[in-house]
């Protein structure tokens, strides 16, 4: 579904990222892992158009949308819900929602479906998007990824800066849209976490991809996490 091969990038002079592979088909659910600053944000952000790619190539089922405008991307089925949340502080939850729908009456995401994902959005409905906690926006910024019915969303840092429970909330949501056959591509840093439900993981260092393999490849190979994961 989604295909990243040879992905470069670079800020300016400063090359980020030198070769970037990975996929994830459909209804699979795949990580990308590695410390601060080894170029998982810069991988999202050129996937999504965000900041153009220096080589390499995105395709999303067979079509190729390298450098394509964010706006298409969208179109083309990638769901993204930012590092920072990011959510529209000057509207309601529920305008939020509607802000970013796509899809005819028979949409799989509605936002009756996204309240019952998510009840507490229900009960902040009319609350500005400002007027939430952290958990709470992040629970918008998925429910508004959603409501685009992505055949694949993108999470980065998926529960950086939660409380516990708010970030077990938001595993169970995964879980939930894993079992729904939603594909996903996630970052975070709770590797534990991750192995629980994800397919495969692959590991970045330095804008390099250094390993990847399943799940069960990455619990039989604890030196993965040593090397590469570990602050």
């Amino acid at each position: 579904m989604l295909l990243v091969e040879g992905l470069q990038a670079s800020y300016g002079d400063s090359r980020v990222l030198f070769g970037i592979d990975l996929a994830v088909a459909r209804g699979e659910v795949v990580t990308l892992l590695g410390r601060n600053g080894m170029g998982k944000t810069t991988t999202v952000r050129s996937i999504f158009g965000l900041l153009r790619p220096a080589g390499g190539r995105v395709s999303v089922n067979g079509r190729d949308l390298t450098a394509a405008a964010p706006h298409l991307i969208a179109r083309a089925g990638l769901g993204l819900v930012p590092e920072g949340r990011q959510v529209f502080a000057p509207l309601t939850v529920e305008e939020n929602l509607i802000a970013t729908a796509r899809g005819s009456g028979k949409a799989k995401w509605t936002l009756d479906k996204v309240y019952r994902l998510f009840p507490r959005l229900k009960e902040r409905r009319r609350n500005m998007g400002d007027q939430l906690s952290g958990g709470e926006q992040q629970m918008l910024a998925v429910g508004r990824a959603l409501m685009t019915n992505p055949a694949l969303i993108v999470l980065d840092e998926a529960t950086e800066g939660l409380a516990p429970l708010i970030r077990d909330e938001i595993w169970s949501c995964l879980r939930h849209l894993k079992d729904e056959g939603e594909a996903i591509l996630v970052i975070d840093k709770n590797v534990d976490a991750l192995i629980r439900f994800a397919d495969r993981h692959v590991v970045i260092e330095k804008g390099h991809v250094v390993w990847s393999g399943s799940t069960p490849e990455l619990v039989s190979t604890p030196d993965v996490k040593t090397r590469f994961l570990q602050v």
